[in-house]
Order: structure tokens, then sequence, then C-alpha cells
């Protein structure tokens, strides 16, 4: 068998792509080049890699056991180079998911804190825990920082750490000046929420709306700040992460609920079980553990 680890390459670039036009651009070759690459894997390896739906080439399970195995040698090959050629110290490139809250409120600091890491190449994507799930599942992550709870066996999970989630109202609303509440003083009440897919969501399901017998309305809006925003303008009361609400708590544009009860959340670490560890990956991982242990967001 004489694979090559263009044709690696190639496979990798159309599985991602879905196309060949731009896989071949992204690769700097001919189409013509790019096909016969391909056909020449599919030819070694005795399988078609793809079920062809025109106009793009979709994954089929042939090749959705390879691509895990493919991505590893690209980025062993890559480490290869890093390790033995000019750039000793650079440890590859790095690309994480991070669930809203944590990528709005304390990636930034995470990463300003790593330091030197940083001047390597990294590409952070900031959406919804479930979303998050899918691209670690596509191989599309390296890794993700989650809100949420998820039941992937091929993801693994790791405990990071703790952070809090408050009920949050307007400075104005009628529940700011009360004490003492308990969560059924909040039936008839408007909320505004983030969508369902959010862990932020998720909490809020699992945790508060279970007590209530009536809720007035719901706005759904698919971000932190036009949540916040919403709340501060009176447009309802909601449940959302100490991170996110601090600022504007400190300044008193939004108040907190009085709580009889708190409500501490599990953040984690999630990668698939197939990807291969990098060791910029492996670096950052330790480096997210060790923060971990010293930090309790609750």
């Amino acid at each position: 068998m004489k694979i090559t680890l263009q044709q690696i390459r190639v496979f990798s670039a159309v599985a991602r792509h879905g196309n060949l036009t731009t896989a071949a651009d992204i690769l700097c070759l001919s189409k013509g080049a790019l096909s016969q690459s391909l056909q020449q894997l599919e030819s070694h390896l005795d399988t078609p890699l793809f079920d062809r739906v025109h106009p793009r080439l979709q994954l089929n399970q042939q090749g959705k056991r390879l691509l895990p195995m493919a991505d590893e040698l690209i980025e062993r090959a890559g480490e290869i180079e890093h390790t033995f050629g000019k750039h000793t110290d650079n440890l590859g490139a790095l690309h994480i998911g991070a669930s809203q809250t944590i990528g709005n409120y304390l990636l930034p600091h995470l990463l300003a804190e790593q330091g030197i890491e940083q001047q390597q190449e990294t590409k952070v994507t900031i959406t919804n825990s479930q979303t998050l799930c899918q691209m670690l599942l596509n191989f599309e992550l390296d890794m993700a920082l989650i809100e949420g709870q998820h039941g992937y066996q091929e993801l693994v999970t790791t405990k990071w750490i703790q952070d809090t989630m408050l009920l949050i109202c307007s400075a104005e609303h009628p529940l700011a000046q009360k004490t003492s509440l308990t969560l059924n003083d909040l039936n008839d009440q408007d909320w505004v929420l983030r969508e369902t897919a959010s862990g932020s969501r998720q909490q809020f399901e699992r945790r508060i709306r279970p007590s209530l017998s009536n809720i007035t309305s719901v706005l759904e809006l698919s971000s932190l700040e036009s949540v916040l925003l919403a709340v501060e303008r009176g447009l309802g009361i909601s449940f959302i992460s100490n991170l996110a609400a601090k600022d504007k708590l400190a300044i008193g544009r939004i108040h907190k609920i009085n709580i009889e009860q708190n409500f501490p959340r599990q953040l984690h670490l999630v990668w698939h079980k197939q990807k291969y560890l990098t060791g910029r990956l492996q670096h950052f991982s330790q480096f997210l553990k060790d923060w971990g242990e010293h930090h309790n967001l609750s």
C-alpha cells in the first residue's frame, strides 16, 4: 500500500468542505490533481470514502472512520516539522470552541494569562454548547469549553470549574426591592432567555421552570449581551451567569433578585475520544486544569 500524506491532506480538505473546488483552492492544487489524489486513495483503501450527492461530496461511514486517523497523521506530521524545523518552539495551531459565557467573559483573560502561547495560531469559535458538541463530533474543533450538558458517548468530558447562575431584573422592577423570595414568587413574570441549545437555557429548564406554574411570556434571544440589555430595559427577568452579569450589577444597571437558593453550575472541558492531542493542545489543556484548581467562580 502506497498511501501518501498528500492524499490524506486531500481527503481531509474534501471532507471538511464537501466539494473539490474549495478544497483545491485551499491546497493550491488543480481540481484535476486533487480528484486524482482522492481516487488513488480510495483505490489504495479499496473502498469509496464519499457519497457523491451532486454538487457535494458527503462522507460515508468508511470516510467517517478514516477522518480522525487522517487528522492525526496530518497533525503528527506538522509536529515533526515544527520540532525539527526552524521554529522548534511552535507547538502547532489550536482551534478552541467556547460557549458564550466562557468565550465572551472568561476565555480572553485566560488566553492573555497564558502569554507567549498566544503568539501562535489560535482560532476561537463562540457559540452555544449544543453546536460546539456537533463541531467536536465532526472534528471541526480541537477542544471546547462548555456550560451545558450533552449525551454523546464519543466525547470525553472533564469537570473544570464552577460558575454561579443568578436571577436578575431591571433596577426598576418590582422584584428588585423584595427580599427572601422563593421560586414561587417568580410566577406570572415575563422572561428573557437564551435559545434552547444554550447552556444557560438548559439550566433554566432544569432548575427554574419546574417550579413555575405560570410564565406570562418568553423573549428568546441568541446572545448574552442582548439578554442583559433586554433585562436592563425592563422587558423581563432572566437566569444568567454571574460572569456575564457582574459588570452591569456593579454599576446598578441590573439587579440581582434575592432568592433563597443558590445555583452553582459545573463548566466542562470536552474533546473527541478519537482526537489526537497535539503538543499545543496538551499544553493548553493542562494550563486550563491548573488554572481551574486555583480559581472558583461560584
